[in-house]
């Protein structure tokens, strides 16, 4: 079975693709990332353009392992005038962490690294059964695009994406990803462990750590973050 995907590009993508519509047809289940290497492999100009776009599927935002019903429209929007739709740095629910991954990862980088901080399922002996993490969000979310800003002004060709969870997160699950790419291998794990050591000491998030015995404790004073 196949899906059909109705194409819409603007300014310098619609440039890359010789067009600013077009109809494809993919494998049923492809996602936003099959769609990208489909229109790589036919149209090489738009590779450099890919990791400053936005993607929406029928005008809601998505990430690179959203799956694309039949008959949907996609569109590829580059950075407007006013700034591009900023992709959010917390979420609620799981991790995309494919997404982060992609948003980093460019023909001019050979190096791409991504760090997952997991929930452990214990802690000092005692079994962990999730995390809560709350947060100050405005500042929290300040703090996480200041930190990857200032370390992409800081290396060359850098791109660093954050994201971190609130909320319950089960023993397990992941709570931070971190997704690094560099044109060196040196540069893009230096980058990783800069980010999540300042993602501890400078962003104003909690966690609660839930035991097996039903007993609940925050743990403040070891760091902001972690798991």
């Amino acid at each position: 079975m196949t899906v059909d995907i109705h194409v819409v590009a603007f300014a310098t993508a619609a440039d890359a693709l010789g067009g600013g519509e077009r109809d494809v047809t993919l494998p049923d289940g492809a996602t936003v990332a099959d769609l990208r290497r489909l229109l790589e492999e036919a149209h090489p100009a738009l590779v450099p353009h890919w990791p400053r776009l936005a993607v929406a599927i029928d005008g809601r935002l998505v990430g690179a392992e959203a799956e694309l019903p039949d008959g949907c429209e996609v569109a590829l929007l580059p950075p407007v005038s006013g700034g591009a739709p900023e992709p959010p740095v917390l979420v609620d629910g799981p991790l995309d962490v494919a997404a982060a991954t992609a948003r980093v990862t460019s023909p001019r980088r050979g190096a791409v690294v991504t760090f997952l901080g997991t929930v452990r399922n214990h802690h000092r002996g005692r079994p962990v059964e999730r995390l809560t993490y709350d947060a100050y969000r405005p500042m929290a979310e300040e703090g996480l695009r200041r930190i990857a800003g200032e370390l992409e002004k800081a290396g060359e060709e850098l791109a660093v994406v954050i994201v971190h969870r609130l909320g319950d997160v089960p023993a397990g699950e992941a709570s931070v990803v971190i997704a690094v790419g560099s044109p060196h291998r040196g540069a893009a794990y230096e980058a990783s462990r800069v980010a999540l050591e300042r993602l501890k000491k400078e962003v104003p998030i909690w966690k609660k750590e839930h035991y097996g015995d039903g007993v609940a404790e925050w743990r403040e004073e070891e760091s902001l973050v972690g798991s």
